[in-house]
């Protein structure tokens, strides 16, 4: 399981802070993955099809930005979304999302998904709490709160990925992965992301996608 958003330098910082109850309690949280992908990129052989892929957007892109968001503030229970192929591309799979979703305890959330966002902007994931708001945006965690206190951290040069360039990232995140493995065979321990873990973000894309064709709220 390759989710390696997860072991990014300011990922881990990001869920201490939540882990500690330093944002208080969860009221908003917000995804957006703004990518750019030219029409030659889907032009390869397969490439944005259900059969090579699996998906669009979401699938393919969107999945690293949504399993951080919901490792850090747990799956939603409810969404609702509309999904399409624009005009930017020809493609069979979608590239835009936009959903909005509610957590059980009653805070809400969106998800902006595309690869028509020319010429790239970096991922961002925002969350909203009682005490305070915590914001990654490309390699940077911003957190300010009420108390007057701020942390920022950064990847450095790690990168972040996205934008443009796919490959705008480290290997070191995906080593971290591999690492995590390894020692959990040692030890006989679960990894840090299960293949039940790693089940999580695909349930919530099946949801919003099946949104998107039905036009109902879906549960997650």
């Amino acid at each position: 399981v390759v989710l390696q958003d997860r072991f990014r330098p300011i990922s881990l910082p990001f869920g201490e802070i939540l882990r500690k109850g330093r944002l208080g309690e969860i009221v908003g949280a917000t995804a957006r993955l703004f990518n750019w992908r030219p029409q030659s990129y889907y032009d390869q052989p397969g490439r944005g099809t259900k059969a090579r892929d699996g998906g669009g957007v979401l699938l393919t892109q969107g999945i690293h930005t949504l399993d951080l968001l919901i490792s850090l503030t747990g799956l939603p229970v409810e969404v609702t979304a509309y999904a399409t192929t624009t005009p930017v591309h020809q493609m069979e799979t979608e590239d835009l999302v936009t959903g909005a979703f509610r957590f059980a305890n009653g805070a809400l959330g969106t998800i902006t998904a595309t690869t028509c966002a020319y010429p790239g902007l970096p991922d961002a994931i925002e969350i909203i709490g009682t005490k305070g708001t915590a914001r990654i945006e490309g390699a940077k965690l911003i957190a300010a709160f009420h108390d007057g206190t701020v942390v920022e951290k950064d990847d450095g040069e790690l990168g972040g990925g996205a934008g443009a360039d796919p490959m705008a990232f480290s290997h070191m995140h995906h080593r971290a992965v591999l690492e995590d493995f390894v020692d959990a065979v040692e030890r006989d321990r679960e990894p840090k992301v299960s293949g039940r873990e790693a089940l999580k973000v695909h349930r919530l894309i099946e949801a919003l996608l099946r949104s998107s064709e039905t036009g109902r709220r879906e549960t997650v």
